[in-house]
């Protein structure tokens, strides 16, 4: 991603792409204090939290990684849109791609305070995986009908 004419924000990014299990002790050097992040499967508060989640990732998923897309700024706060890479350890997958975007409303300190990820659990990962791909595909097909 080329970098963004708010120092802010550019920081951030190339945090996010090369972020890496060793990167998580200093997350509150990204994050304020009792900052919120939310996806489709975590609603959590805290730096300690939100390091919990990406050391969720990292333990569940072979080298994950983003790739910032896009990148929209007004005022303190910012909306991304990336790729998720990875490879997941439990199935015998190649390389799989999310695509989502983050919502970031910045303190007055540049850390994150809030962080909002968007993108869809069952068209970007459940129709992807072996078994409940199939019923997801059918009941997509379902409701289109």
């Amino acid at each position: 991603m080329s970098r963004h004419a708010d120092a802010r924000v550019a920081r951030l990014v190339a945090r996010f792409e090369a972020l890496a299990p060793s990167d998580l002790p200093r997350l509150a050097e990204l994050y304020a204090d009792g900052a919120r992040f939310k996806d489709p499967f975590h609603d959590v508060r805290g730096v300690d939290a939100i390091a919990g989640v990406f050391a969720h990732m990292f333990a569940a998923l072979d080298a994950p990684r983003f790739v910032v897309r896009d990148i929209v700024v007004d005022g303190d706060q910012c909306f991304l849109t990336w790729d998720f890479l990875f490879r997941m350890k439990r199935f015998a997958q190649g390389e799989q791609c999310i695509h989502g975007g983050s919502h970031l409303k910045l303190a007055a300190d540049g850390r994150i305070a809030e962080h909002r990820d968007y993108w869809d659990a069952a068209e970007e990962l459940y129709e992807k995986l072996p078994g409940i791909g199939a019923l997801m595909r059918w009941l997509k097909r379902r409701a289109r009908s």
